[in-house]
């Protein structure tokens, strides 16, 4: 069984490859060929901790057949270690076989970004110079490299509540990849916004983190924070507006605070929901239909997404010898 770590499972799955992966995974999910069990959460009372399971099967033009494992424990920085960890067991399909091991945070975090990459380059005008990007962790640093990955931006604006670490975003992210070297730290959401034509929130936030009043026509909008129904990242108004377009309906329905929000105070039905991206992505549905309509792409992730960027990073880092075997 190959062993692979973050540094290597970022080797092995450059955000081009993530973003093919995770369009795979969509394509395949909106097709019915992907099973998705629902998350199972396994609560870890004693230490307030929770440890999630969540399998995937694709059965698709190539087959996936992967688990991953989330554990979040909010007490463990205090023992200098992190919230959370993760790791995902790829199992060969047709046996069963454990083929590897990955660390799990760096395939979350690149294959997350991979999916507003995926959305930005179906729903996003094709000339967006400028991005702004909301949550300077982990999250927002691959959003960033994604969007920058399919459109040619030239100015990245970063707004967190924390100010230091917009900064460090800053000045880590700038000329990163295919990140411009004009990255800046807005003072305000208003700052960061006017001028954008994709935003990425990706925060914990529980209400709006910017006001619908700003934001310029045509803005595409990636939303991937708000992952319970108690969180909103984007003002209900701009979701009523919006061409609102989803990774999954089952799941965004149940967990999607930024649609739940607005369907209980009546704002909008389920039938808002335009269509999932896998059934733009196959055809069957159209994407954006003007340069100044407003697209919103929502998303709270789902197991195929970690299946099909599993696989894709297995083969590159079998091809470019990667990794630890290690018998089994």
């Amino acid at each position: 069984m190959l062993l692979l770590t973050a540094e290597e499972v970022r080797q092995a799955l450059p955000m081009p490859a993530a973003i093919e992966a995770v369009k795979a995974a969509y394509r395949a999910l909106s097709a019915g060929q992907a099973e998705v069990p629902l998350r199972l959460s396994l609560p870890v009372a004693p230490h307030e901790g929770v440890s999630l399971f969540m399998p995937a099967y694709v059965n698709g033009a190539e087959e996936a057949l992967t688990v991953k494992v989330v554990s979040v424990f909010p007490h463990n920085p205090e023992r200098g270690m992190p919230t959370i960890y993760a790791a995902v067991l790829v199992l060969e399909p047709d046996t069963g076989r454990p083929l590897a091991l990955l660390e799990g945070g760096t395939l979350t975090a690149l294959r997350t970004g991979a999916a507003s990459g995926a959305a930005t380059d179906v729903l996003a005008r094709p000339d967006s110079r400028v991005l702004a990007v909301f949550g300077a962790g982990t999250q927002g640093r691959t959003q960033a490299e994604a969007v920058c990955t399919v459109r040619p931006i030239e100015r990245v604006w970063v707004y967190d509540v924390d100010e230091d670490r917009a900064r460090a975003f800053a000045a880590e992210m700038a000329g990163f990849g295919p990140i411009p070297t004009d990255v800046r730290v807005a003072a305000t959401p208003a700052e960061a916004v006017r001028e954008a034509d994709v935003i990425c929130t990706a925060t914990i936030a529980t209400r709006p983190v910017f006001a619908d009043a700003d934001l310029k026509p045509g803005v595409h909008i990636n939303g991937i924070g708000a992952y319970t129904p108690e969180m909103a990242e984007v003002p209900p108004e701009t979701v009523a507006r919006a061409l609102v377009v989803v990774d999954s309906r089952e799941a965004v329905l149940a967990e999607a605070g930024d649609l739940i929000q607005p369907i209980q105070a009546g704002l909008i039905t389920p039938d808002h929901i335009h269509a999932e991206l896998g059934e733009i992505l196959l055809g069957q549905k159209t994407g954006r239909t003007s340069d100044a309509q407003i697209t919103f792409f929502k998303s709270v992730g789902v197991a195929v997404q970690d299946a099909m960027a599993a696989q894709a990073a297995l083969r590159n880092a079998q091809a470019q010898g990667l990794g630890q075997d290690v018998a089994f």
